[in-house]
């Protein structure tokens, strides 16, 4: 039997909800003149890059990227961020990813960037399925999902039609 994949949202919904997730960190940073906006490895990275493209358009306020890398498959490995933790000391972050699934990922990058005093701390996810493991939240979220834990989502952030898959 093969594995259907059901198209939740397509190019043109992707880029709105990237764009109004770029504006709800603005209202959050409203009084900032940079926020730190720390991707996840992969399609989180994309994502936060993609959010910077926006933020920059539409408001005063520096976006810095950072890139994230955790071992999604032993988060408690050692974390590794692109720019120094006095880099984002005292700063308003946003932690990026694609996908809010059991939450592992996210709460293990949560953990991390609470290893320094920040300004204010946000997460941002494209995807947001319903059933997490630890008590971690997406404060941004362009869709949440009711799934069951066999169905996998499947972002396509690159190339010319960006996609999110279910099946």
């Amino acid at each position: 039997m093969a594995l259907t994949k059901n198209v939740i949202l397509n190019h043109t919904e992707i880029n709105h909800k990237i764009k109004r997730i770029a504006y709800q960190i603005y209202e959050n940073n409203v009084n900032e003149t940079e926020v730190i906006l720390a991707g996840i490895d992969c399609n989180g990275y994309i994502l936060a890059k993609k959010l910077k493209t926006v933020l920059s358009k539409i408001s005063p306020i520096n976006p810095i990227l950072c890139k994230v890398i955790i071992d999604k498959k032993n988060p408690r490995n050692e974390i590794k961020t692109s720019i120094n933790a006095n880099d984002y000391e005292n700063k308003s972050v946003v932690l990026i990813d694609d996908v809010l699934n059991s939450g592992t990922t996210l709460i293990y990058g949560v953990k991390h960037f609470l290893e320094v005093p920040l300004k204010q701390f946000k997460t941002a996810v494209l995807v947001n399925r319903n059933h997490k493991k630890y008590p971690v939240k997406a404060d941004f979220k362009g869709i949440s999902l009711s799934t069951s834990l066999n169905e996998h989502i499947d972002v396509i952030l690159e190339g010319k039609e960006f996609k999110a898959y279910l099946k």
